[in-house]
């Protein structure tokens, strides 16, 4: 189950996270195939730039993701479907969130996010189809309270979608065509104290001020052409009513002057 696990699980992800980014309301900062600049720094190069990310071979991201990831969650030894989803989940808002989330999922306390041997037995032991939908609806639901999802929902809701779907499939030793999405960029990542820590310690979420600048401008405008609209429409009215009377009068007038 775990070497087929993690072949499906990691094509998958990288198809989701993308080649290079570097979106400017992404806390994240620099990201080439998920793995951003600080994840880069801690563990591949320590002095590793902007530059490196930019031409990082994906050997690198590989090797990072079944290190700092996937081993670090414990995958092979979850059931699958739940190893995929738990993975995926961790690579998107950090292993520690990951972990809480898996632990509060199968009702063991989520005060640690280790996925410790009682994790790993009370996985065994529960129904794995269940678990993938608790995970996956956890973590819409937290993706939607993030001041970012105006900017890359629309990403992260494809994303889990798919994450769910692919995951209930492999716990019926099925699979699933991955679908055509486009990449979910964008770290929905936020700080947990614990000791397996977070996936990428340096991004952080945070309101995009610019995206919130032209919304509100967006609004301020469509308030003034719906103002100026209805000023218009109340003028032509009035114009109209005049018009008529006018006309009402002069034909009076004529009609009084044959009589």
């Amino acid at each position: 189950m775990a070497a087929e696990s993690y072949n499906a699980a990691l094509t998958r992800l990288l198809k989701d996270e993308g080649g290079y980014t570097d979106h400017p309301s992404d806390p994240g900062g620099p990201t080439n195939f998920g793995i951003t600049l600080a994840d880069a720094q801690r563990y591949w190069k320590g002095n590793a730039t902007v530059d490196d990310v930019r031409a990082m071979p994906q050997s690198v991201a590989r090797k990072i993701y079944r290190e700092r990831y996937w081993n670090a969650l414990r995958c092979d030894e979850l059931p699958a479907g739940i190893d995929y989803a738990v993975f995926d989940y961790g690579v998107n808002s950090g292993i520690g969130r990951a972990g809480k989330v898996l632990r509060r999922v199968l009702t063991l306390s989520d005060r640690a996010s280790a996925v410790s041997d009682d994790v790993i037995a009370a996985a065994r032991g529960a129904a794995a189809r269940d678990v993938v939908i608790a995970i996956c609806a956890e973590r819409l639901a937290f993706l939607k309270s993030l001041k970012t999802f105006p900017v890359f929902g629309r990403g992260w809701t494809a994303r889990v979608g798919g994450v769910r779907a692919a995951a209930l499939a492999m716990t019926e030793n099925r699979t699933v065509a991955p679908v055509a999405t486009e990449a979910s960029a964008g770290k929905a990542v936020v700080p947990v104290t614990s000791p397996a820590g977070t996936a990428s310690a340096g991004a952080v979420i945070a309101a995009s001020a610019t995206s919130a600048a032209m919304t509100s401008r967006l609004h301020v405008a469509l308030m003034v052409a719906a103002a100026a609209a209805f000023a218009a429409l109340v003028i032509f009215l009035i114009w109209r009513w005049r018009h008529r009377a006018e006309q009402e009068a002069v034909v009076k007038g004529a009609s009084n002057g044959l009589g």
